[in-house]
């Protein structure tokens, strides 16, 4: 992608730093980050548990305040121009908390009746298929619908920018991609939209670009096969030993026909390869001439979850993941992440 210009951009930040106070000493949550968004463009923001991910989304957001740096979104600053933003943007938070005794449709008059102008709120009942749950009350609604409700009521205000915070989080796969195809319509529309989530296929199949974030810093940046590539291979061995040999590093299998590069997956091996015909065989020779019984052996295609791995050394869900939310706490976040409609 050539470089945007000003006018093409949803958001920039450059050197963007959130610095929070602790017993302990500070603790800096950002650390100098640089971003862009083009507008129009599906925009993806991954990271492992406290790389600044959350907080930096919450900065974009309005919802909390830089130490430093410069933050503009749609050309606007919230420090001089908060209304004026929050008037062209959509948020759905991780959870949002509906009031139970109320309608589809009376909950999304409510929610337009705070912007100056936006869609019939019936007209965007078809959008999130709700149209056929208009008149139930919200508590009747399932898990799903309940998200794709969230949706409309970021879109009561016409927005020009959408923020989707793990969106699909606790959803069964139906669900999941009913909720999927909601975000293609909105992209089709022509809306920006910055996705944050758990599931590296959603990302992979949704956004345009990503940015992964790791200790307060962007450190990889582009499309989903642009990332992919960078691993080197487009095949992964993964393969487990048996027997009482002394432990191996993953260098020791670094030189063999095809394989671009090597690291370990817990007590297993993963070597990132362009031809596993050739790759395969010379490392069941090796196994053979060190007495390594082989235990497992998959094969599989590159994917962003294994850039992920290579970059910041962690899976983007392991444990420590909050099951209700799917986020790890972070410092100063509370409870800001929760919304409750109405």
């Amino acid at each position: 992608m050539s470089n945007p210009s000003p006018g093409d951009l949803a958001i920039r930040v450059q050197n963007l730093r959130k610095v929070y106070p602790a017993r302990t000493g500070p603790v800096v949550a950002v650390d100098g980050l640089d971003l862009e968004v083009v507008s129009g463009e599906c925009f993806g923001l991954l990271g492992p548990n406290g790389a600044g991910k959350t907080t930096t989304v919450e900065i974009l957001e309005g919802l909390n305040d830089a130490t430093s740096g410069e933050v503009e979104v749609l050309g606007r600053r919230w420090e001089t121009e908060a209304d004026a933003i929050r008037e062209r943007i959509g948020v759905t938070l991780q959870e949002t908390r509906f009031p139970e005794k109320i309608t589809v449709r009376e909950l999304l008059q409510l929610f337009q009746s705070f912007y100056r102008s936006g869609p019939d709120p019936d007209s965007l009942m078809p959008l999130v298929s709700l149209e056929a749950k208009a008149d139930a009350y919200v508590e009747t609604l399932s898990g799903g619908q309940q998200r794709r409700l969230a949706v409309a009521l970021a879109l009561v205000g016409d927005p020009e920018l959408l923020f989707f915070d793990e969106p699909t989080t606790g959803l069964d796969p139906q669900a999941r991609r009913q909720l999927w195809d909601v975000i293609r319509n909105l992209r089709h529309r022509g809306r920006t939209i910055v996705l944050t989530t758990h599931y590296m296929d959603e990302a992979e199949r949704l956004c345009d670009r990503i940015a992964i974030v790791d200790h307060g810093k962007v450190i990889a940046l582009g499309t989903p096969d642009e990332l992919i590539s960078r691993l080197g291979g487009e095949h992964i061995i993964e393969f487990s030993l048996g027997g009482d040999g002394p432990a191996l590093l993953p260098e020791a299998f670094a030189d063999l026909p095809s394989v671009a590069s090597s690291r370990t997956e817990g007590d297993a091996f993963a070597l990132a390869v362009h031809e596993p015909h050739a790759a395969i065989p010379a490392l069941l020779d090796r196994l053979e001439d060190q007495g390594r019984p082989l235990l497992r052996l998959t094969t599989r295609r590159v994917s962003l979850e294994d850039v992920f791995v290579a970059l910041t050394g962690r899976h983007l869900r392991e444990d420590g993941i909050d099951p209700t939310n799917g986020e790890a706490p972070s410092p100063g976040r509370g409870r800001r992440r929760r919304s409750r409609a109405g």
